[in-house]
């Protein structure tokens, strides 16, 4: 899937749309006609589903999903992402998000993405 195969009316959908975020130290809510104006994000696919991050397309390279919690009606899902575009520093590179699949269409987009220090799960968790 890609933003240039919708339709407008979708992408006027999308445009409406608000998200909050907290990335370096700039935080609030944010308008996804800003994102599509200024960046040039892409999908992605995660587990076979399509996902609109606020994140350029270049940096779907650099991008290693941790874990995904998809909500029980399939309706939602929370991301744990590593970003190492910027360097693999683990303090820099966490992000999380919180995507909604948009009302009569294929996809999620997210609603939240913020900065989150990547902390390994260890021996002491279960799964």
């Amino acid at each position: 899937m890609k933003l240039s195969d919708l339709s407008d009316e979708t992408l006027n959908k999308i445009k409406s749309l608000r998200w909050d975020r907290i990335i370096e130290k700039h935080e609030g809510p944010e308008r996804w006609s800003s994102v599509l104006e200024y960046y040039d994000p892409e999908f992605m696919e995660i587990e076979g589903r399509w996902v609109l991050l606020p994140v350029e397309r270049e940096n779907h390279a650099n991008i290693t999903i941790l874990r995904t919690i998809w909500s029980a009606d399939g309706n939602s899902l929370t991301l744990f992402l590593k970003d190492t575009t910027f360097g693999d520093d683990d303090f820099l590179a966490g992000f999380m998000a919180v995507c909604d699949k948009l009302k009569d269409e294929e996809f999620f987009i997210a609603i939240l993405y913020h900065e989150w220090f990547v902390i390994e799960r260890g021996d002491a968790f279960d799964g």
